[in-house]
Parts: C-alpha cells; structure tokens; sequence
C-alpha cells in the first residue's frame, strides 16, 4: 500500500517523535537559541514542535485541537530572532536529521522536509536587515 502523507511515508510518529527529541537533546545545552526556551517548559516546548510538524506532514491534527491555527510568526514575535539564530535553529534540526539513514528518511522526503525546516526558519527572522 503506497502511502498517502509524508507522515506515513517517513514512518509516522515515531519518526517525528526522533526528530525533535534530536533536536530538543541539542537546544538545551545551546547557547545561542537555548536561553529562549523556558526552564519549566521543555516538555511542552518539544510537544508543539512535534505536533506542529506532524499536522504540517499530514498526521494527526494534534497542534490544532491543542493550541488552534499555527500562527507561528506571531508566536514567535515575543523572541528577538534574527539571522543568526534562525541559522543556528537550521544547524541543530540539520544535525538531528542526520541521525536518519536513507531507509528512514529517504531523499525526496528529507529534501521536502529540509526545505519546509528553511523557509519556516528564515520567515521567523524579527530582528536585523532580514526582518520582514
């Protein structure tokens, strides 16, 4: 049966679930991107991230029955984000995507996802000659 989303093309949650953990294993000992992450709410810093992500490939609609439309500029506003974190958000999710042989994560669909990981960085840019 071929699948019909790229979140059952990548293996489903547990792909998701390996993605962000990856990434979130970096941010808390980064020291750029770090500091804006609440102490208190790692845990559900990693849930919006995984739920916003699964929606976003086409699994289950968590993210909108939890915190409604994405709005994610908006959400991101309170955090000065300028070229250099968006680039260093870019590093770490990069290095947790290498974590994925071929088999796990095969190219269309990493490079589908990388490209979607870019332009939803670079459009969180607030801060600098980027800002928009």
């Amino acid at each position: 049966m071929q699948a019909t989303s790229v979140y059952e093309a990548v293996g489903g949650m547990e792909t998701f679930e390996k993605l962000v953990d990856g990434f979130y294993a970096q941010v808390r000992n980064d020291d750029l991107i770090g500091p804006m992450y609440p102490d208190q709410d790692w845990e559900g810093a990693e849930n919006r991230l995984r739920w916003f992500l699964v929606q976003y490939w086409g699994g289950p609609r968590e993210y909108r029955a939890q915190r409604g439309n994405p709005m994610l500029r908006k959400r991101h506003f309170p955090f000065a984000i300028g070229e250099p974190e968006a680039d260093r958000w870019l590093e770490l999710m990069g290095k947790s995507m290498e974590q994925f042989d071929d088999d796990e994560l095969p190219e269309p669909y990493r490079a589908q996802m990388w490209n979607h990981m870019q332009r939803v960085a670079y459009m969180m840019i607030n801060q600098g000659p980027r800002a928009y």
